[in-house]
């Protein structure tokens, strides 16, 4: 296993690597010893370009572990691109489990490719939602993501993906 510890504008990251594929980011309290490879290289590098903002979309080699229903919905959530927005009902009906909201959300919440896997563009119908690394940090990313956030307010209409 690698490890490579991201210095990152919603705290420290910690990034680890499997097989050649990145398994997990995680927000940590503190760096400990890095353990990088390739792997683990190159998704610091491409999330220190998305904190940038010069990269919307990520390459890095990634595989989380979850099961096959978290996988189809971390696969879906995968496809709402950077700058959108996607409620918990729209990504339920989008995975064909359009009366599984709690489920799907359990899921988004369980996600451990936190960025890779845009768990951040989840958003309540009627406003912001939870987010696993805190609601400054989901602001945050959204902000940067060109995402205008009204507080107590549902997002803008311009601002949700509609799944094809």
């Amino acid at each position: 296993m690698s490890v490579r510890y991201l210095t990152s504008p919603i705290g420290i990251l910690k990034l680890w690597a499997k097989e050649g594929l990145l398994r997990q980011i995680e927000p940590v309290p503190a760096a400990e010893q890095d353990r990088p490879d390739p792997v683990t290289e190159q998704a610091a590098l491409e999330l220190q370009e998305y904190f940038a903002g010069k990269r919307t979309e990520f390459t890095v080699a990634a595989q989380p572990y979850g099961s096959a229903f978290q996988q189809k919905v971390w696969s879906a959530l995968s496809r709402v691109p950077c700058g959108r927005v996607v409620t918990y009902g729209a990504l339920a009906e989008a995975v064909g489990q359009p009366s599984a909201c709690r489920a799907v959300a359990k899921a988004v919440g369980k996600n451990p490719l936190l960025i890779l896997v845009p768990c951040h563009r989840v958003v309540a119908a009627s406003g912001l939602g939870g987010f696993s690394a805190g609601l400054e940090a989901k602001r945050a990313l959204l902000t940067l993501e060109g995402v205008q956030i009204e507080e107590k307010a549902p997002f803008s209409e311009k601002f949700f993906f509609t799944f094809p």
